[in-house]
């Protein structure tokens, strides 16, 4: 069975994005509250449809729910748009995109501290979802909203459309 690498290496960040250490997978992921840095892209169509990745029963945070089209860790040594550009091509198969930032914030959960870096854009590419990922699909927005609370999406997601992509639109 597939399983997340707890021996890879993040850097740990302060709130502006400064790397000020480094950390595991598994200790950033463990409840010790090390900021690390993650890289998130939502996905529109020419519709302005949203697309959805479903998170595999094997990840180590929110199996099986759904979630942001693109969500990744920024590996140590790596930047944001280097990030940005890897999860969006390994998870998507998207390489031709003109990323759109719309916000960096703090996101805490009972576990981990990840400091988002959130991006849209819009695309015509095809979407081919690796096996990183259990499939996914574009949503209306009006059906993510009517769904928003019923343990379909992973929370940071949810937090995430209601307070800035939903504010967007």
């Amino acid at each position: 069975m597939k399983h997340d690498n707890s021996s890879e290496i993040f850097p740990v960040v302060d709130e502006q994005g400064n790397t000020i250490g480094s950390a595991s997978r598994g200790e950033c992921h463990s409840g010790s509250m090390l900021l690390h840095p993650v890289v998130h892209l939502h996905v529109f169509d020419t519709a302005g449809r949203l697309y959805l990745q479903k998170r595999p029963d094997w990840k180590d945070i929110q199996p099986g729910k759904w979630d942001t089209a693109v969500g990744g860790h920024v590996d140590y040594g790596e930047s944001i748009d280097e990030a940005l550009r890897r999860e969006a091509r390994e998870e998507l198969g998207i390489c031709d995109f003109i990323p759109r930032f719309l916000k960096s914030y703090v996101f805490q959960s009972s576990r981990e501290r990840e400091l988002v870096n959130a991006y849209a854009t819009t695309t015509t590419s095809p979407i081919n979802p690796s096996d990183e990922l259990d499939g996914g699909r574009f949503w209306p927005l009006a059906e993510i909203r009517a769904n928003l609370g019923k343990n379909i999406f992973t929370p940071n997601f949810e937090q995430e459309f209601i307070n800035v992509i939903d504010t967007a639109e």
